[in-house]
């Protein structure tokens, strides 16, 4: 049983393989975490692999809508059955996987005003959305777009200028050209489009949520020094875009009270505010509390989008280690720093090398990479730099060591996986306080500090 006796703030996160949560109150501290794991959880979708479909050209990847929205319903059930009051929630924010993209059908604003409280979200948006499946950060089937994006705004570089990075296939201007171009009924259906942060806003604020600015600028559609949406991006990326979008909002945004479905259904107090949502990498530094010369690391991603982190360490883990962490750990053990010049580019079928050597070559090779890049960008090893590590893989040991050595740094972690959470957590509070010019340092000043975890080994910068 949770008993809550002072006000709380809830934190979503829709990654990619789950939905997970995180309260927290009034003094910072977590005192209630659940979550929904997609593949295993919701049978209904069984026919995802880690919370993904892989189309047949293996190159378009895309997640089942309805899913994330019974998903919701799951992960409120099971936090009533677990006895959490929500009726002391003052604020909720939350995150969402970056990129992503939802196609409402037109009319569905008026029914997100007026959900029946007495029926689950999932039967009542049966018929809300324009397009069925949503493209993810995984896709890689919008080269043509992408180069037409470049080219209509006047080069990649142009490009970056104006939205802070060239065309990506899994940015969302080019995934809204290629629905428009080939599913052009789909895209005239459609009454707003969403990320998948601001799509989980709606559902709470029983609205179209805007999208906020942190999120927005993964789009390719951004303009990051005015903070609005580009015309020429949106010009060469499909017609009425703009309506489709409206305007982008601060990250600290109230949207408004949450929709009367959730306080009738569970009991979230009236004045219960929303919170602007915001991308899971933006959720996750500021769970981690970054402080200068410091370097997240979200074991996919250091600050940037990887496609070949998580997912490919576990295929790894899967080929060389049985499925077994502890034996892909026993690996990384057993192998020398640098692994003897050998360094990890991977791909099906290369079976040349040792599976210790192949397993530690992978995660030194990630590592090695996520610096490098780093690097190129600014970023220095500084006195004092600690590297703050967050994800499922930042209570492996082992690949903490590795990260600890490429970086050669300490690497800290905090008591919650769940960072994007806590993050958002941390937000929905600060958003509360922030038009009073209180800061979110300020704000999240007492929660509990990063620990130590493991500090690079002596040779390590030698190698």
């Amino acid at each position: 049983m949770t008993t809550l006796t002072n006000s709380c703030y809830l934190g979503f996160d829709f990654s990619t393989q789950q939905l997970k949560v995180v309260a927290i109150d009034g003094n910072l501290q977590v005192i209630h975490q659940n979550n929904v794991q997609f593949d295993s959880d919701l049978p209904a979708f069984s026919r995802t692999q880690g919370g993904v479909h892989v189309h047949g050209d293996g190159l378009t990847v895309t997640s089942p809508v309805h899913m994330w929205v019974k998903a919701l319903d799951l992960i409120l059930e099971k936090m009533k059955n677990a006895g959490f009051d929500f009726s002391c929630v003052k604020a909720i924010s939350g995150s969402g996987q970056q990129h992503g993209s939802v196609y409402w059908k037109n009319g569905t604003r008026t029914s997100l005003q007026l959900l029946d409280p007495d029926r689950d979200l999932h039967s009542l948006l049966q018929d809300s959305f324009a397009v069925l499946d949503s493209p993810v950060w995984m896709d890689s089937s919008t080269v043509k777009q992408c180069q037409y994006l470049e080219s209509a705004v006047g080069g990649a570089q142009q490009l970056a200028d104006i939205t802070g990075s060239r065309a990506y296939e899994r940015f969302t201007s080019s995934q809204i050209a290629k629905i428009h171009q080939l599913q052009p009924n789909k895209y005239n259906e459609t009454e707003r489009i969403s990320l998948v942060s601001s799509f989980a806003a709606s559902l709470f604020l029983g609205d179209y949520a805007a999208i906020d600015y942190s999120d927005g600028s993964g789009m390719n559609l951004m303009d990051i020094f005015t903070k609005q949406w580009s015309l020429p991006c949106l010009k060469a990326t499909a017609p009425m875009l703009a309506a489709k979008l409206c305007d982008p909002t601060p990250s600290t945004a109230l949207l408004g009270s949450i929709s009367s479905y959730f306080v009738k259904r569970f009991g979230f107090p009236e004045h219960c505010k929303v919170v602007a949502f915001t991308g899971d990498n933006p959720g996750s530094l500021a769970g981690m509390r970054l402080q200068e010369g410091d370097i997240a690391v979200t074991l996919t991603c250091l600050l940037f989008s990887y496609k070949n982190g998580s997912l490919t360490r576990e295929r790894i883990r899967n080929e060389c280690s049985g499925g077994s962490w502890e034996s892909f750990s026993s690996a990384l053990w057993s192998t020398p720093m640098g692994n003897n010049g050998s360094i990890g580019a991977l791909h099906h079928g290369v079976d040349a090398f040792t599976r210790e050597v192949e397993i530690r070559a992978l995660v030194e090779g990630q590592f090695l990479a996520k610096r490098v890049h780093a690097q190129k960008l600014g970023y220095r090893i500084i006195p004092g730099t600690k590297v703050l590590a967050t994800g499922g893989a930042s209570s492996n040991k082992a690949i903490l060591q590795v990260l600890s050595d490429v970086f050669n740094a300490p690497v800290y972690t905090i008591d919650v996986a769940n960072s994007a959470c806590l993050g958002s957590a941390f937000r929905a509070m600060h958003a509360l306080v922030a038009g009073k010019g209180v800061s979110f340092t300020d704000t999240v000043r007492g929660a509990a500090a990063a620990q130590l975890a493991v500090r690079p080994n002596p040779s390590a910068e030698e190698v």
